[in-house]
């Protein structure tokens, strides 16, 4: 039962923040007061406002609001999000855009266990979607995951990633955002080794701490500076009884959340109390540039402890990937393996999360492979958040990587062939 005390803690004063917020706007939209226009009630029901949705958001899982594509033959077409694997750790799901034909291109969109529901790619997906098949990584939220499931390690996470490469098959076009980046190149090797005919076509790694100690950043300062007691210490706790997963350990994300907030307070605390201004004033919306950004920020998720800490050790601390010298249930993985699956690392040259030099460790690493499957990207001015759903992702990466995936397709005629064969002599 040890720390479960404070997870229940965290919650009970999001809860109450919640309550004063919800509170503050009843108390402020009082008819009675309409009497006399005061200008610090309006302010009041505004702070209210803004308070009570902030709260609100942190223990909701964002919808994707994806809901119908424009095709080129100028129709909607609905968006069906349908679960092509279950697992009890996180799903693969499919962007399936109903009444369209088939694209050729397939591409698996990795998303990061970092805090944040996978529809933090949102904007990715939706960019991809106009010109390929899209598979996406949903992780579930630890709390609701019973204690009966087990560990989640890297190991997993990795396996997870290699049992969803084997069932979308040899022409996957794979990206990875930045935490998996590292797994997925795992995960793309020890394929190479145990099963070469799942291998996917290519490979995009985006601002991944392939190799941490490339170029320093507080991330990985942090990483070398703090200790694994001190870790398991400060950051784990179990979940409090309110949730199905109770009991189990995790790296909360309403913890998580306060790390985040705190690298930028002023300007967090500055863009909040603009929001209440503007919310008095009549000038906020539902859907306006405050909500649609910090509706998306606020909503984390708690991390499985085993995977939070084995990244921490083996990633950044012990550098297993960059020395390749990971370990896979039992098994050693050698990147050197791939030989075949073209490579492409894509960084941002003010990324501060994952700075230049760290992704592009991997070609290094990949030395089985020829110079003529390998690719890299250093994006001019973009940010971490920029090269994989910002501007910079839009108007340069992304044609980028679509170009990347087309030259290292392969149009299997033959097989298509009989495949149609067969399904008429089915019919």
């Amino acid at each position: 039962m040890k720390y479960m005390a404070t997870y229940d803690m965290m919650e009970t004063m999001r809860n109450t923040n919640q309550w004063l917020g919800a509170t503050a706007r009843s108390m402020a939209a009082y008819p009675m007061f309409s009497i006399a226009p005061n200008p610090a009630l309006q302010w009041l029901g505004a702070w209210g406002e803004v308070t009570e949705r902030s709260f609100e958001r942190m223990v909701v899982k964002p919808d994707w609001g994806l809901d119908t594509f424009t095709c080129e033959d100028g129709r909607d077409h609905l968006i069906e999000i349908t679960p092509v694997v279950e697992r009890a750790f996180g799903d693969l799901i499919h962007f399936n855009v109903t009444g369209r034909e088939t694209m050729k291109r397939k591409i698996l969109l990795v998303a990061p266990m970092s805090g944040h529901y996978a529809t933090l790619l949102r904007s990715t997906v939706k960019s991809l979607i106009r010109d390929a098949e899209v598979y996406v990584t949903d992780w579930h939220n630890a709390r609701d995951i019973p204690v009966s499931e087990g560990k989640f390690d890297v190991e997993d996470y990795t396996l997870y990633l290699v049992d969803f490469m084997r069932e979308l098959g040899p022409d996957t076009h794979v990206i990875a955002v930045c935490q998996p980046a590292p797994l997925t190149l795992a995960a793309t090797a020890y394929l190479a080794e145990q099963d070469p005919d799942a291998q996917p076509r290519s490979l995009t790694l985006i601002g991944g701490p392939i190799d941490p100690n490339a170029n320093a950043t507080d991330v990985t300062d942090f990483g070398h500076r703090v200790t694994m007691g001190q870790l398991q210490e400060t950051a784990i706790q179990r979940v409090g009884f309110k949730h199905k997963g109770v009991g189990r350990k995790v790296y909360p994300g309403l913890l998580q959340l306060t790390s985040f907030m705190s690298m930028n307070s002023e300007k967090h605390s500055k863009a909040f109390n603009d929001q209440v201004m503007r919310t008095a004033q009549g000038e906020a919306s539902e859907h306006d540039k405050h909500n649609k950004f910090y509706d998306e920020y606020l909503a984390v998720m708690d991390m499985p402890a085993e995977f939070y800490l084995s990244t921490v050790e083996r990633i950044f601390k012990n550098g297993e990937i960059a020395n390749n010298e990971f370990v896979v249930d039992g098994h050693k993985v050698d990147i050197g393996n791939i030989t075949t699956v073209a490579v492409k690392t894509v960084e941002g040259a003010n990324d501060d999360i994952s700075a230049p030099g760290q992704c592009i460790a991997a070609l290094d690493l990949c030395t089985g492979l020829p110079d003529s499957k390998k690719a890299s990207h250093v994006e001019p001015g973009a940010g971490h958040y920029g090269i994989f759903a910002g501007r910079s992702w839009r108007d340069n990466i992304r044609p980028l990587v679509l170009e990347f995936i087309d030259a290292n397709s392969v149009a299997d005629k033959p097989k298509a062939k009989k495949a149609s064969k067969k399904k008429a002599a089915a019919k």
